[in-house]
């Protein structure tokens, strides 16, 4: 295509679509006299009449008709096209999708994304809550927010928590009937509360790291679970042993309701990041980062 022959083709539907040369060349910024010129340059380039000129209007001949056809559509995703540039600059706008898992959006979404969109009132946010770990490219996400060590490499990731740790608990009452187990390996005696790996249907280990020595166990026990609000419920009310993040069972350890166990062994793991595949970002994805990453350090100090 001869350079300038899209921008005659964009003046031409806009005179076909108003019938007239001073309508459209008003629109378009430009004379009548230098519309009508490029009309007859593109009709020549062409081979073909496309408008119908009498001294009181303009029409789209049939030839006209049937390109304005094919041309309007072609136009449309331009201009979409172009709006959607405005995603790479300026002020942050446009839509956001996440993935995510229960306890990141509790811990890192729920203190953060209602002030950011009041901040950012031109910006909307989709976010999809799944354990599974999601191919972000394939199903469409921007970025997903995941545990460190389990971001794939050909990722970029970001810090947005500090660095965490899982505990084993369980009530004083439970550790009054059972012995409280003093390597991983004891917890094959005990009633464990474990929880399933939707994505995967397995058992989520527990993992254990002491002296350099790795140790991944999957205890048996009563009750199996894929939430887990269910899952405390159940350790607190003295039901088995819980595998569960340290800060979500800080009050109760510190109250003595739960009691920890193995403690030599459950050493802190990369906490959450948040990943993307590109390292150019819009500005919409790159100021949600800055505020998740505030709030991040904000937590750590």
């Amino acid at each position: 295509m001869r350079r300038g022959t899209l921008d005659d083709l964009a003046a031409f539907a806009v005179v076909a679509r108003t019938r007239s040369f001073t309508r459209a060349a008003a629109e378009l910024g430009l004379s009548p006299s230098a519309l009508s010129h490029a009309m007859r340059g593109l009709e020549a380039r062409l081979g073909v009449r496309l408008l119908a000129r009498t001294t009181r209007s303009v029409a789209p001949t049939p030839a006209g008709t049937q390109l304005l056809r094919s041309l309007d559509p072609a136009l449309l995703e331009v201009e979409r096209g172009l709006a959607a540039l405005a995603d790479w600059r300026g002020e942050p706008s446009g839509s956001l999708r996440l993935t995510t898992f229960a306890y990141a959006a509790r811990a890192v979404l729920q203190p953060a994304l209602p002030r950011f969109l009041l901040d950012h009132p031109a910006v909307a946010v989709e976010v999809v809550i799944d354990d599974r770990l999601t191919d972000i490219v394939a199903a469409g996400f921007d970025a997903g927010i995941r545990f460190g060590e389990t971001v794939e490499r050909d990722m970029v990731a970001v810090r947005v928590g500090p660095d965490l740790r899982t505990v084993v608990v369980a009530t004083p009452d439970y550790f009054a009937r059972h012995t409280a187990p003093e390597t991983p390996y004891d917890l094959e005696a005990h009633n464990c509360v474990n929880y399933r790996l939707i994505g995967g249907g397995g058992l989520l280990p527990w993992e254990f790291l002491n002296a350099g020595r790795e140790v991944r166990v999957r205890p048996r026990g009563q009750l199996v679970v894929n939430e887990g609000d269910l899952a405390g419920a159940a350790v607190r009310a003295g039901a088995g042993l819980g595998y569960m993040l340290a800060d979500e069972v800080a009050d109760d350890l510190a109250t003595g309701r739960l009691v920890s166990v193995l403690d030599a062994w459950c050493l802190p793991f990369p906490g959450c990041h948040l990943y993307y595949p590109s390292r150019q970002v819009t500005p919409a994805l790159r100021a949600l980062i800055d505020a998740l990453r505030s709030l991040g350090k904000a937590a750590a100090e």
